[in-house]
């Protein structure tokens, strides 16, 4: 009876085993699948960090943002394993999209995407309608356009005042996130921009409810951030599926609220045509039409820098002012969180509830000593508001959003927007 029970229990171990070898084999295969640039970029991450304020290339100028120091917070999150940016497989370094990882995994059925670090517990992020967003204009189901009647009217008062406007276009971002109920962020600790020590124990964003990946506009823009080479100096390649996109996404959030009232406002100042298909056409014309940055032609976009980010040769990350790129990226361990910069105004220490952050993190192994986003806001209104501030405004649009007093800087690539992004105004 003895034997029959021992040998018994090593079947048992012997099948427990297989399953850890397999399990094993399993992380393996997804290490391997993870993206991250880091055997791409290279630069020198012991420098000044005031070299980010310092440097002008390429008609455009750095993101310049002075901040003084006032307090802290302490963190009451889990301490955070040492950042690893995964290594990446690729089969050459030309980065055509023959080359990038498909935002589909035909293995996985259920029409979810698994991110996160393996050290800790991964969120899945629906992915289902991404692919039928390169399908044909006919194939395309859009939400209902949005009835808002004579709200999208601007006054006489907001066509003869910028920051009334961008104020009315936060009234009408009628899909802005609430804090704590759609999502949670831990900030951590103040510094200041050049200093180097973590200051974040945990990643800025500890909870994103599901059914915010589900809304039309925000799983369109979803579907466009892997449509770039972030590394600077290369020429994309755009495919007739991810013109598809494009296209789209610009259909998509031309039925919200805020567009509608960014065409109105446009058309009224004779900027715009009153026609909807020509001003669509405009809006992705200036998005998504590529232009030389870094010393290539057709190596960059509007779209690709403010949202996406892009990386310098000399190993600086300029752009990437969005926060769905932001929680995506950390999801997937290409971003480590390293504390909010302090404001410049004494007691406006962020919180959970902040959605205007100013912040450092390090983008597959390279510094963004300071980049500022607002937290929760959605695509619609992010495009608006920039489209808005770079047609009516100038580079400094002192301007107010909700509780917000905020500056939108706004470069300019010619007739392009070169960049532009919110500061905290003093």
């Amino acid at each position: 009876m003895e034997g029959l029970i021992k040998g018994l229990v090593e079947v048992a171990l012997g099948v427990n085993d297989n399953d850890n070898d397999n399990d094993h084999d399993r992380e393996q295969r997804d290490e391997r699948s993870r993206s991250s640039w880091a055997e791409v970029v290279s630069g020198d991450q012991d420098q000044d960090q005031d070299h980010h304020r310092r440097t002008h290339q390429n008609q455009t100028r750095p993101e310049q943002e002075e901040w003084q120091p006032q307090g802290s917070r302490i963190s009451n999150t889990p301490h955070k394993e040492q950042y690893r940016p995964q290594q990446e497989e690729w089969e050459s370094e030309s980065f055509n999209t023959s080359n990038r990882p498909h935002k589909l995994d035909e293995d996985n059925n259920d029409g979810w995407q698994t991110v996160g670090k393996p050290s800790r517990q991964t969120h899945k992020i629906p992915k289902d309608n991404w692919h039928g967003y390169k399908r044909s204009p006919h194939e395309q189901e859009y939400c209902n356009e949005v009835e808002v009647g004579a709200d999208v009217e601007p006054s006489e008062d907001e066509l003869a005042d910028l920051s009334r406007a961008c104020d009315k276009l936060w009234d009408l971002d009628l899909h802005r996130l609430v804090p704590g109920k759609d999502y949670e962020i831990d900030c951590g600790e103040g510094k200041k921009a050049y200093q180097k020590e973590d200051m974040a124990q945990g990643s800025l964003f500890t909870f994103v409810n599901d059914h915010v990946f589900r809304k039309p506009t925000f799983a369109r823009f979803l579907s466009l951030l892997d449509n770039y080479n972030p590394h600077q100096g290369y020429k994309e390649v755009v495919t007739s599926e991810e013109r598809q996109e494009q296209a789209s996404f610009i259909e998509e959030i031309s039925r919200t609220a805020p567009i509608k009232y960014l065409h109105k406002y446009l058309a009224s100042k004779g900027i715009a045509s009153e026609s909807s298909q020509d001003f669509k056409r405009m809006m992705t014309s200036l998005w998504f039409d590529l232009y030389g940055r870094g010393g290539t032609s057709g190596s960059s976009s509007a779209f690709e820098h403010v949202f996406v980010g892009e990386i310098k040769q000399r190993g600086e990350v300029s752009g990437f002012h969005n926060w769905l790129q932001f929680y995506l990226e950390e999801e997937k361990g290409r971003v480590d969180y390293q504390g909010y910069i302090f404001p410049r105004r004494r007691g406006e220490i962020p919180d959970s509830e902040t959605q205007l952050l100013t912040i450092q993190f390090e983008w597959n192994g390279v510094l963004k000593s300071v980049s500022s986003t607002m937290v929760g806001v959605s695509p619609e209104f992010e495009i608006a508001l920039y489209t808005l501030c770079f047609y009516v405004g100038r580079e400094d649009n002192h301007i107010q959003l909700g509780p917000y007093a905020v500056n939108i800087k706004c470069y300019r690539f010619g007739d392009r927007i070169g960049s532009v992004f919110p500061i905290a105004d003093s």
